[in-house]
Formats: C-alpha cells, sequence, structure tokens
C-alpha cells in the first residue's frame, strides 16, 4: 500500500505516562470523546496507557468500517473487563469462539416474529405493574423516571426470558442484581482506563468486584437449577428453556452450563440497562417537545382508546416507533463499538489501517452526522417516518450495531418500548417536577440523571388478564371436516433461522393435509438440485443482511444458477420474511429466489408475498394467505385439464 496515498490522522496532545486519559476524562469518556470530535473532525487518534485507536464519527468512514469484509468486531478494553462476568455470551465472545455462532443459532428463534408475540402478554404484566403503582401513588408523588424504567425493563427480561418474577415494583430498594451490575458495569470501564498496577492497587474494589460477579452467577446458576427440575410439560419455551433443551443446527452440540450462565448474564443486563435508558431519555424529549407530546397521544387515543393494548397494535403504533427511533439517534444508549481490521486497507481511500488495528465508532456523533440529517440536535420524529426512512442511508443510524454481531434484541427492546411508553401516554398526563437541564450518566450505557415527574391519571382504561392475538395462530390448523385425500404433492420448503419461516410453512402444511393433499415440510437445503414438476412447492424464506438463512445455503447459489427452462412445469409460489429495518437487503433473497425460479421456467400460482416484521407481519402473511387454496385448487384443476387435452403420444396413436 501506497504510503504517499495516507492522510495525517489527528490527534490532541499526548502527555507522558497518561497519553490523552486527561482530554476523555474519567466520569464521561464518551461526551469527551464527542467533544474531541466536533473539535478534530470525523477521524482522531487517542493513546491511553493500555492501548491506542482511532474514533470515527462520519456516515463515510463509517459505512466502510461496516464493511465485513475489511472489518470485524472488535472487544475493545471495557467489553474485556466484561466478560470477567459475563464470559463468552453473545454481546462478550470473541468473533472466533465457537459458543457465539452456537448460541446465536440456537437463540434465534426466541427473538423472531412468533416468540415476540408469545412474549406479549408478560411485557403487558410489568408495564401495568409500573403504571398501576405510579396511579396509587397520586399526582403528588416524586417519580424516579429512571429507577422505574430500570425495574421495569429488568422485570420484563426475566419474566419473559426467564420466567422469573424479580418483583420489582413491590420493594422499596433496587433488587441486588441491578446494584451488583451497576457496580460492575462501572468498574469493568474503570479498569480500561486504568493501568493494570493501579487495579492491583485497589483492594476494597477489588473485593466488591468479585463479590458482584459472585452474586451474579450464583442468581443465574439458580435459575438454570429450578428449570431443570421442572418437567418438559411444565417447562416453558422461553430463553432458557431454548438454551437448555436445543441443539444447535449446524454442529448438533447442546450448549455448557458455563456458557448458558454466561448468556443469562448478558441477557439480563443488555436487555434491560439500555432499554430503561431508551424510555427514560424518550420520557425527557417528550416532555421538552409538547407538540410531539400532544401527537402522540392522540395516536394512542385513536388506536387504544380505552381498551389494553394487543399484540397487534405494536405494529399500528407507528409515530411512537418514529419517538424511539429519533431517541435512539440522539441518545444511542448503547454508544460505541469498535472495529478491528481484517487486512491491510485504507478508510476513505486515504487512512491506513494494518491488520489489527482499530477504531471506536462513536454513535451519538454519527447520528449527528450533518451530511445525513438536517438540523442534526433537533428531535424530530418524522425523520423516521416511513417514506423518510427508506431514503436514510445505510450505516446512517446504528443503535444497535451492525452485521453478524448487530443486538439479537433488537425486536424485542422496540416491542417492549413502544408497548410501555403507549400505556404510559394513555393513562397519564406527565410533567416535571421542576426545570431540568439534562445531564448524561455513563455506566458503558447512557441515562439521564435526576430525571423525576409527576405524574396524573388522564383516563381510565379497561384492565385486562393476558390478551388474546386478533389474527389465528400460526401453529397448523386442521379442518373440521376433512376433504377427501386426492394425494396431489404438495412441498413446504422453508429458509429460517428465526423459526417463524418454517412455522408459516407448516401451519400451510397442516391446512393442505386437511384439504386432502399429501405435504412434507423440509429446509431449502434439502432439495438443491430436485425441486419436483409434480404438485406444488411454496417456499417460505427470509434473508439475514441480504444473505440466505443457514438452512439455505446451498439451495440459494443453486437457483441462482439455474438455466432458462430447467424448471418448466414445474408450480410455486414464494412468501418472503423481513424487517424493513434493513431496507437496501429487505426481502432480497425471497426476491431473487422467485426471479429465478420464472426465469428457469416455473409457474408462480401466486405473485410473491412479503411480511415485514417492523409492520404487521402475521397479517401480511394471513392477507397473502387467504386466496391460497382456491388460487392453489385452480391451478391444479388446470393442469389436469391440461394433462387431458394434450395430444396423445404418437406411439400410443399408433398402438
Amino acid at each position: 500500500m501506497c504510503a504517499q496515498h495516507e492522510a495525517k490522522i489527528p490527534q490532541p496532545p499526548v502527555k507522558p505516562l497518561v497519553g490523552n486519559a486527561p482530554d476523555v476524562g474519567t466520569k464521561a469518556p464518551l461526551q469527551g470523546m464527542m467533544q474531541l470530535a466536533r473539535e478534530y473532525g470525523p477521524i482522531f487518534k487517542l493513546s491511553f496507557p493500555a492501548a491506542t485507536f482511532l474514533v470515527l464519527s462520519s456516515h463515510e468512514l463509517v459505512a466502510e468500517a461496516c464493511d465485513e469484509t475489511r472489518f470485524e468486531k472488535k472487544l475493545h478494553g471495557p467489553l474485556r473487563e466484561i466478560r470477567d462476568f459475563a464470559g463468552d455470551g453473545l454481546f462478550t465472545a470473541f468473533n472466533e469462539e465457537p459458543n457465539w455462532g452456537k448460541a446465536h443459532r440456537i437463540l434465534m428463534p426466541a427473538f423472531g416474529p412468533a416468540a415476540m408475540r408469545n412474549y406479549f402478554d408478560d411485557m403487558l404484566d410489568i408495564a401495568d405493574q409500573m403504571l398501576t403503582k405510579w396511579e396509587r401513588l397520586g399526582p403528588e408523588a416524586v417519580i424516579d423516571v429512571v429507577d422505574n424504567m430500570t425495574r421495569l425493563t429488568l422485570d420484563t427480561i426475566a419474566l419473559c426470558g426467564f420466567a422469573y418474577r424479580f418483583n420489582s415494583f413491590y420493594q422499596t430498594d433496587m433488587h441486588p442484581f441491578v446494584e451488583a451490575m451497576v457496580r460492575s458495569l462501572e468498574e469493568a470501564g474503570g479498569r480500561a482506563r486504568r493501568v493494570p498496577l493501579q487495579t492491583k492497587l485497589m483492594v476494597l474494589t477489588q473485593r466488591q468486584f468479585e463479590a458482584d460477579r459472585r452474586y451474579m452467577h450464583d442468581l443465574t446458576d439458580e435459575l438454570v437449577a429450578k428449570r431443570r427440575k421442572m418437567s418438559a410439560d411444565e417447562a416453558p419455551r422461553d430463553l432458557l428453556g431454548l438454551m437448555l433443551g436445543s441443539k444447535d443446527p449446524l454442529t448438533g452440540e447442546r450448549l455448557s452450563d458455563e456458557n448458558i450462565r454466561n448468556q443469562l448474564v448478558t441477557f439480563l443486563i443488555a436487555g434491560h440497562e439500555t432499554t430503561s435508558g431508551l424510555l427514560s431519555f424518550a420520557v425527557h424529549l417528550l416532555l421538552k417537545n409538547p407538540k410531539v407530546l400532544a401527537r402522540a397521544q392522540e395516536e394512542v387515543d385513536r388506536i387504544l382508546g380505552d381498551e389494553p393494548p394487543r399484540f397487534e397494535h405494536a405494529a399500528q403504533l407507528g409515530y411512537i416507533d418514529q419517538i424511539l427511533r429519533e431517541t435512539l439517534r440522539l441518545h444511542p444508549t448503547a454508544p460505541a463499538f469498535a472495529v478491528k481490521a481484517k487486512h491491510e486497507t485504507l478508510l476513505g481511500g486515504r487512512y491506513l489501517f494494518k491488520e489489527g488495528h482499530w477504531a471506536i465508532v462513536l454513535l451519538p456523533m454519527l447520528h449527528r452526522d450533518p451530511a445525513v440529517w438536517t438540523e442534526p440536535e433537533r428531535f424530530d420524529p418524522d425523520r423516521f417516518a416511513p417514506a423518510a426512512r427508506e431514503k436514510l442511508p445505510q450505516h446512517a443510524w446504528l443503535p444497535f450495531g451492525n452485521g453478524v454481531r448487530a443486538c439479537i434484541g433488537r425486536a424485542f427492546a422496540l416491542q417492549e418500548s413502544i408497548l410501555v411508553l403507549a400505556m404510559l401516554l394513555q393513562r397519564f398526563e406527565i410533567w416535571p417536577t421542576g426545570p431540568y437541564d439534562l445531564v448524561i450518566k455513563e455506566t458503558l450505557t447512557l441515562k439521564p440523571e435526576g430525571l423525576r415527574v409527576h405524574a396524573r391519571v388522564r383516563k381510565q382504561v379497561a384492565r385486562g388478564g393476558a390478551t388474546k392475538p386478533a389474527q389465528r395462530p400460526i401453529e397448523p390448523v386442521r379442518e373440521a371436516a376433512r376433504v377427501a385425500g386426492h394425494g396431489t404433492p404438495l412441498l413446504l420448503l422453508y429458509g429460517s433461522n428465526s423459526g417463524a419461516s418454517e412455522a408459516f410453512a407448516r401451519r400451510i402444511a397442516g391446512d393442505g393435509e386437511a384439504r386432502g393433499y399429501t405435504a412434507k415440510v423440509a429446509p431449502l437445503d434439502d432439495y438443491t438440485g430436485a425441486l419436483p414438476k409434480e404438485g406444488a412447492t411454496v417456499i417460505v424464506t427470509a434473508s439475514y443482511n441480504g444473505q440466505p438463512p443457514d438452512n439455505g445455503r446451498k439451495f440459494y447459489p443453486w437457483v441462482r444458477g439455474l438455466p432458462a427452462g430447467a424448471l418448466a412445469g414445474a408450480r410455486v409460489a414464494v412468501f418472503g420474511c423481513g424487517n424493513r429495518d434493513w431496507g437496501l437487503t429487505y426481502q432480497e433473497v425471497p426476491k431473487i429466489i422467485a426471479e429465478r425460479l420464472e426465469e428457469a421456467g416455473a409457474h408462480a400460482v401466486m405473485p410473491r408475498g412479503e411480511a415485514d416484521a417492523r409492520g404487521d407481519f402475521f397479517g401480511d402473511f394471513e392477507r397473502w394467505y387467504a386466496p391460497f387454496w382456491q388460487t392453489l385448487g385452480t391451478a391444479r384443476t388446470n393442469a389436469r385439464s391440461h394433462r387431458r387435452s394434450r395430444p396423445a403420444h404418437p406411439l400410443r396413436r399408433a398402438a
């Protein structure tokens, strides 16, 4: 790589022994980096006793650093220290550690669209606990927003993920797990900024760190032990159930007890710490922007009325979703991630990265890049209106990270936040207890410090227990009156990491059997090079960052390489599962499969369907599926008539 192409990277003056530590500070280092980015620009260098790295904050440079052919996740200082209590959990595993891939594949179904529906009632339960407490406290009570949101999100992830109740709203003090977790995160950040000798000399601090680590491990070990005593019938199929009962679809291996413990600690931390910050910042921004607050309440009143929320309402609360996304733009609660170069490369065509060199992506400044965001300091949820969101460049908004190491719990966090914020606005008028200037507290995550409000009931709402989804469940449904079997083959192929596509495929198969078809369900790869021409084939598949699911990695390139006419006579239908948050690659795999099948001569029985996990996912499927059997039956009849009307083979005529 030619040295003359390299550009000099700015850096604050380096001080003896401590490097740039004073420039960043110890209490709020991320906010220190933000100030340095304003001074030194979109790329600058920082040196500390233990490490030297770059800081990136412009969309132009970050978009390149997110190219996973050139860069990969780096476990920088604080994350390495968190490994002392989170081990090789999803968030803190090294890229090369096999447990990351194993756990990711096993846990993907727990964060798919079908799982989100199952979590809804538990989310509603905890949100109702918090808001009922507010109601009983009355409008004179001072409500600590961060404290309440932390209790709420901790209780929610514990109940949804592990069927465990911390019962935080029935206690005065915060649960000891939270205290241990906060101290541990603060110490992990402190260790990353200190020289090792300093840490060794802080004897009392290290004893507390070890005691907190031991407490978190003991708690999670207890959760695992209790679950192992349950019979298969009584154990819920949640995060913990998946980890205990599932095998990795790729290797056939199970997770070890040690790794399960690490995953539990990871989810208890990551599953509540960042979401509580998001909800707290959202409350602050709404109070500062009364017009946005009024518009949000109008939407909530129109959609929810006086009734408790139902699962399908989450997809309809579009403006609430926009508020949360804009909140994450201004205040990404997981504010940075690090990447390292896989090989020597030039970033932006001018900044040299040698293999292993690394950089921090500074999200609050990326989300304020004036090249992407007009008036970047202004709170404007309309930036994320559907039409505007589709125009945002890829990698301009990254509050959940990037690529294969992006946050697996993204859908969980957004659904929970939409539900809680909607319920809060439905039931209460809120106002600050006095003048408040935003102070951001850093403990590796970000939260507003000292935010307190009053809350007065604005509307009495109906209270209910578990809510029942209005739409039909996706499990196979048997018809009351079975049709006499005609035996027409019906092949259902699925490509799925999360289980949603497989669930839809099995739903169709179950209904098909009831209508007399001979149905078979299989993963895409099982029929690579062998797609049948008899009967019909339905393909239900997702894509992940534009790539096929794990069980479609052989089928997908085979379909793309099919010659014209290779599938003449085959009848197919394709339905895609996706998420519009990944705009550039949304539905890419199902789109290409449908196009190539038709180009290879297959007849599309129905137009390709789409389900959007950030919209009305199950409703999308139901609308596509409604005419399916009538359309398929017509196609079957026409095909049979066509075969009967064909002229006899010359040899048969001669005979």
